[in-house]
């Protein structure tokens, strides 16, 4: 008998179990100190990471949703955390490491993964959420590359992922203006699997992971598998792409970033 996932330890994420013989993981983002958004800081962006490795290992679990707490999905790392990385080495090298294991984790996760979006969806989560193997969107979230924004290149999960789904001409469009999509976009581009009304939002994400947890696990998980060595094969790319957005979070302009993210105006980068 294997030793049963201690879930406790995280205190950033809200966990419970559902769905057939309680099958379903279901993961939450909790909101942050203000309760409005999840935001990713120094324990947040750890556990984010982390998760995908206890879903692994738990036998209990034959598929995890993914969703976010109050008015949204995800609203991007704290502002704290991005400032002790642009000052502070051993800080960005941390964060590095997790950037990294959570693009891995989620794609090497033997479980299926289903993802609902609202409200907006930014950063850390999601990464998570645009790489699930299921992404669903309400029609009015709104989805956010913004990095750019900041300051640094479009890390993460946006090379590996972003032209896949969506063709190049789109990431591009997107990504170097850092341009909000619509759930509903999303879905007509491909950069989701569907875009729903968001009161069905919750419903369908759990409908869709019932039936996951209910089909042949063998055939499900080979297939996720299989498919997701695409991601795999695009894994220089993305290396390159997460090193030059540390890269730059040790330069000037992410410091303008957050000037500009804390005063509420656009950035007046040199």
């Amino acid at each position: 008998m294997t030793t049963p996932i201690d879930y406790s330890r995280y205190q950033t994420l809200h966990i419970s179990r559902r769905g057939p013989n309680d099958s379903v993981l279901d993961v939450q983002m909790r909101a942050g100190a203000n309760g409005k958004l999840p935001t990713a800081g120094h324990a947040g962006h750890w556990e984010l990471s982390e998760i995908w490795r206890d879903i692994s290992r738990d036998e209990q679990v034959r598929c995890a949703v993914l969703r976010g707490e109050g008015m949204g999905f995800s609203g991007g790392g704290d502002l704290a955390l991005v400032e002790d990385m642009a000052r502070d080495f051993e800080v960005r090298t941390q964060v590095w490491k997790e950037a990294r294991d959570l693009v891995y984790n989620v794609i090497n996760c033997d479980k299926p993964i289903v993802s609902a979006m609202h409200g907006p969806a930014v950063g850390a989560g999601l990464v998570a959420g645009l790489l699930a193997d299921i992404s669903i969107a309400a029609k009015t979230a709104r989805i956010v590359d913004g990095h750019t924004r900041l300051g640094v290149a479009a890390g993460d999960h946006a090379a590996i992922i972003w032209p896949l789904l969506c063709g190049m001409a789109k990431s591009k469009y997107y990504l170097m203006l850092c341009e909000p999509v619509t759930g509903e976009e999303a879905e007509r581009i491909g950069l989701v699997s569907l875009a729903v009304d968001e009161a069905e939002l919750l419903p369908r994400a759990y409908a869709v992971a019932d039936r996951l947890a209910t089909g042949s696990q063998t055939a499900i998980r080979w297939t996720k598998y299989a498919l997701n060595n695409w991601l795999r094969q695009a894994g220089p790319s993305f290396d390159t792409s997460l090193a030059l957005e540390f890269m730059g979070f040790a330069g000037p302009d992410v410091h303008e970033g957050v000037a500009s993210l804390k005063d509420r105006r656009p950035p007046r980068f040199a």
